[in-house]
């Protein structure tokens, strides 16, 4: 779908989106726990509901109305495939989870996941006793259980995806369990995976992300969980505020472990006005200059980062872009190779993008690369343009934030369908 999008004047009040990042992990906790869990939700994404297929290939029975999620729990594996569609989360958390069963599974998915590598899995699951095969360090993945437990050596330098599969699958297993993470990067989504196991009642004991050290054959509880605001998905909102007026957003936790709540630290020393409180976020446009982040421990900041950047004055540096590589695109190329195709100056260097801001871009035609971040980011960047912002490609968004053109529209945007 090609969409051609514009807005004057940034203003109103949205909620934020579910996380997805939670949802995905309640969902696989419901999986393992005995009894019925509600995960209640104000939004479900692609990514999120290709979990919930997933957890009922596994074993769940689950219904969705509206606001709630019910799982029944109860691994138990229906199928020998089960596919993940594009959820990068979702195949490096259930191919542990899986292995935890002795029956022979392959995970798939399609798109962009069958180029996210997933080497970092083999080695230790051997360890730990499973068999386990891919197509050179890609999906399709083939393994076969039992996750007998033990002390285990993990790479934590691509992706900590999976070290939240190994926290959320060794708790089941027959054994104790260490593991012993190499280079652990996105730190705070393993807070995330801890703060979550513990409201399932599981236990996990974290030295410094180098050792985690966890009992076997715990038993997951059941329960009510509510999935909090996605602060990712929020990043784009407040930097329409930032860049174009002013934007509150509610339904995120200020306490949140998630690595994109740091969002607002590069909006504060760019000199946006940010005000927290405890039931919503506000930002206002103010004179922004140029500022430099690491979004190494959050990869996702990054397309929106680089818009504000474009919107200030000067010359801003994003660190850490190493960490873009393995996203549903090269994000370091696409971020550069969108945003200058609509009138930005951006540079990649080693580990660094670099935006030389000039408050205005010329709008015109780009693509999302079939990126959701990237789409979001073209839409956000048509706020300081002085055309409309064509962008072909746009309904990758629903991968991660499904009502985003609706927000769009209700604060001030307008959005015309092209084809």
């Amino acid at each position: 779908m090609k969409v051609e999008v514009s807005i004057g004047k940034v203003r109103g009040c949205l909620q934020a989106p579910s996380s997805k990042s939670a949802v995905q992990r309640y969902i696989a906790g419901a999986l393992l726990a005995e009894g019925d869990t509600t995960i209640l939700v104000n939004s479900m994404c692609d990514d999120s509901l290709a979990a919930l297929s997933v957890a009922t290939e596994l074993g769940a029975e689950a219904t969705t109305c509206g606001d709630s999620i019910k799982i029944k729990g109860g691994f138990n594996p229906k199928t020998n495939i089960i596919h993940c569609g594009e959820s990068g989360l979702a195949t490096r958390m259930f191919i542990p989870v899986a292995a935890i069963h002795n029956s022979e599974i392959t995970v798939t998915g399609h798109g962009s996941l069958l180029k996210r590598p997933v080497k970092m899995v083999e080695e230790p699951l051997r360890q730990l006793g499973v068999e386990i095969s891919s197509k050179d360090g890609y999906l399709p993945v083939k393994i076969k259980g039992p996750l007998l437990g033990g002390k285990v050596h993990a790479d934590g330098s691509v992706s900590s995806q999976f070290i939240t599969g190994l926290l959320m699958a060794l708790p089941m297993a027959e054994k104790d369990s260490r593991i012993i993470v190499e280079n652990l990067v996105s730190k705070p989504y393993i807070d995330l995976t801890i703060s979550i196991l513990q409201e399932f009642g599981i236990e996990i004991v974290n030295d410094n992300y180098r050792i985690f050290s966890i009992k076997g054959r715990q038993k997951y509880i059941s329960g009510t969980f509510t999935a909090e605001g996605d602060w990712s998905g929020a990043a784009f909102l407040l930097v329409m505020g930032a860049i174009g007026g002013k934007v509150e957003v509610t339904g995120l936790k200020t306490g949140s472990v998630q690595a994109d709540k740091s969002v607002l630290e590069p909006l504060k020393m760019a000199g946006a006005e940010v005000t927290v409180e405890p039931d919503r976020i506000k930002v206002e446009r103010k004179y922004l200059n140029s500022f430099e982040f690491d979004i190494t421990d959050c990869p996702d900041l990054a397309p929106p980062l680089a818009v504000l950047a474009a919107a200030c004055n000067g010359r801003s540096v994003l660190h850490g872009a190493r960490r873009l590589v393995v996203k549903e695109s090269n994000r370091a190329e696409t971020i550069t190779a969108a945003l200058n195709a609509i009138g930005a100056n951006i540079k990649t260097g080693d580990d660094i993008i670099e935006i030389y801001g000039n408050k205005h871009l010329a709008g015109g035609e780009a693509s999302s690369f079939n990126d959701h971040r990237i789409a979001m980011a073209l839409a956000v960047a048509s706020v300081i343009s002085a055309s409309p912002v064509q962008i072909d490609g746009m309904e990758c968004i629903n991968k991660s934030y499904p009502g985003f053109i609706d927000d769009f529209r209700k604060l001030g945007g307008k959005v015309r369908i092209i084809k």
